[in-house]
């Protein structure tokens, strides 16, 4: 990478890497920087060179749809100079407008010691659709300011408006109960797009495609949309807080929990279904699939309750979820012929009232094995948990304090996604990394350093950039505080750390150190298999390798193979929580 620039790069700007003088920021006005910036950019958006003039050598231009249609990451000005040559005669870039509401105005921006932003946003449009825009300034040694690095985000196309506001259905519908029985029913034809999988995420990517007037059908394997949530352990709420949550058109009642319980979640899934009449068959499964290369269309048969049903659809969507819902139980010896107890995977437990009095082992040591823990200890059994590896912990307080300053009662939630999203990874890992160390060495001090002594072994995430570089690189091992920690540092529940189990003996568990660990119940709070095993069962072995990577990182640092174009045509992955599938849920609708 060092031959493509003048200077060794650096990822994140520090004014000591800009040559820049802090002293020299005093006195200037964010929104006159922003506005001379946003005139230039404005005013040459046809010539690649003066647009590429307008940024640091090392900057970035961070794209999803509006000129690639695709997520891309394009760093330094050769290399954006060529993708302007490559796309933006055919795409354009016109309307732009600078952003003043109280929430996109310019602002300056001191995200960690010795960096300084000039953050601003526009609105722009393409031939195609229109989209917005937001640009880090960085200040350079002449005291013009560059942009370090620019999002450009595709929310709409001028050919498919979404019915929302003021394009809403404005008919008095007064067959409104006849038409929707029939195209709940498909009684006019086949949809355009099967989704597969009611959860949060499959009725995200449905809501989006039925306002852009594309049909679609979801389907559910469980009785029940929101059975999913319903069947978890009892104990179970949403980690992530209510703002964080909103999902798309129908935001939660001012009423709703900051920490919403499973199952008032899965109630809440059935009812938004209902209410943005989306259409959903439940307690049905793929029984057969076919790729026709030549058509480009699916051959689907599915059952329904035991009606089988043949149709013919454009896209295939998976919303399956982590491990598409097969659950990861380990191979250990003597499981089935020497424990005479209770042998549970995570997924399986509901809940702890049914075994007060007795001993518990939970082999795993995040999320769900820390909740279902806690709940083992509330209900009067003796716990002990399994750690195999450490462990990445934020607390509660930490990690709502993290996302207090966008995800909040007043903050607009579309804004404070697309903010979150603006920074390329390779910025925001650093930035991450400084946040996740002045966490730990404030808030969370005495809560790591607790476990610590308790023997339950913590870490800082890949490279000490916290709890999303986990999510990205695999969407585990770690786990946000909801009690657990306490009881952990407090003797109530037992660690045992950096051993993995080995067998199952008469009484209970042997690890590889030969420790014994008697037990009555042992839940595996081991996580699920890989999505390919879903793609795989219902599509086939070679549907699923055609798919490629899914998950984890690329080189540009987008996620591979998840809300855009897998190696399959005409198959896509929808996945992540209910932020994620809000915010991506629309580019996927979009293609």
């Amino acid at each position: 990478m060092s031959s493509e620039f003048k200077f060794p790069p650096f990822d994140i700007p520090t004014l000591d890497d800009l040559d820049v003088d802090f002293a020299v920021l005093d006195g200037l006005a964010p929104i006159v920087e922003a506005t001379k910036w946003f005139a230039a950019f404005r005013t040459n958006t046809h010539d690649s060179d003066l647009i590429t003039s307008l940024f640091h050598e090392l900057g970035f231009w961070n794209d999803i749809l509006a000129l690639t249609w695709n997520y891309r990451t394009i760093r330094g000005t050769r290399a954006i100079k060529h993708l302007l040559d490559s796309r933006l005669a055919q795409t354009g870039l016109t309307a732009l407008s600078l952003a003043e509401d109280s929430f996109r105005a310019p602002t300056m921006l001191k995200p960690m010691p010795g960096v300084v932003f000039l953050r601003l946003c526009f609105e722009f449009e393409t031939n195609y659709g229109r989209g917005t825009a937001i640009a880090f300034l960085v200040p350079t040694s002449n005291t013009r300011w560059k942009a370090w690095s620019l999002l450009t985000r595709l929310e709409s196309l001028k050919d498919y408006p979404e019915r929302v506001g003021l394009l809403r259905d404005s008919r008095m519908d007064h067959e409104w109960e006849e038409r929707r029985h029939r195209e709940l029913n498909l009684a006019d034809g086949d949809p355009t797009v099967l989704v597969i999988g009611a959860g949060h995420t499959g009725l995200e990517i449905a809501a989006r495609l039925k306002y852009m007037s594309v049909s679609t059908l979801v389907i559910e394997k469980h009785p029940r949309i929101g059975d999913n949530w319903r069947t978890r352990y009892k104990s179970l709420c949403l980690h992530d807080t209510v703002w964080y949550n909103q999902m798309p058109y129908l935001p939660f009642p001012s009423t709703w929990p900051v920490h919403c319980p499973a199952s008032k979640l899965g109630d809440w899934l059935e009812f938004y279904a209902v209410a943005l009449d989306l259409n959903v068959w439940s307690s049905t499964r793929v029984m057969n699939t076919i790729w026709d290369a030549e058509t480009k269309a699916w051959s689907i048969v599915i059952d329904r309750n035991g009606d089988v049903r043949r149709m013919s659809v454009r896209h295939l969507i998976f919303a399956t979820g982590f491990g598409g819902g097969y659950p990861n139980m380990p191979d250990i010896e003597d499981m089935a012929s020497k424990f005479l107890a209770i042998v549970l995977h995570s997924s399986q437990y509901t809940s702890a009232s049914e075994y007060t009095g007795k001993k518990a082992v939970v082999v795993g040591a995040c999320n769900s094995a820390h909740d279902i823990a806690l709940d083992l200890y509330r209900h009067g059994v003796g716990v002990t948990m399994i750690q195999r590896s450490s462990t990445c912990v934020i607390s509660s307080d930490a990690f709502r304090a993290s996302r207090k300053d966008r995800y909040n009662e007043h903050f607009p939630v579309g804004v404070a996604d697309i903010l979150g999203y603006a920074l390329p990874w390779q910025s925001l890992r650093k930035l991450l990394k400084d946040a996740t160390l002045r966490t730990a060495s404030t808030t969370d001090k005495y809560l790591l350093g607790g476990l610590e002594n308790a023997g339950f072994r913590t870490n800082l995430g890949i490279d000490g950039a916290g709890m999303l570089s986990l999510f990205f690189a695999s969407g585990g091992g770690m786990f946000i505080d909801t009690g657990a920690c306490q009881e952990i540092i407090s003797g109530n529940i037992q660690i045992k750390s950096g051993s993995s189990v080995r067998r199952f003996v008469s009484h209970g568990l042997e690890l590889e150190d030969g420790t014994e660990l008697g037990c009555d119940i042992a839940i595996f709070a081991t996580g699920f298999r890989g999505l390919r095993d879903s793609i795989t069962d219902i599509c086939g072995p070679d549907v699923a390798n055609m798919v490629g990577p899914v998950w984890g990182l690329d080189d540009e640092g987008q996620l591979q193979g998840v809300w855009r174009r897998t190696g399959q045509p005409h198959l896509w992955i929808g996945l992540g929580g209910l932020g994620m599938s809000r915010f991506h849920s629309l580019h996927l609708a979009l293609r």
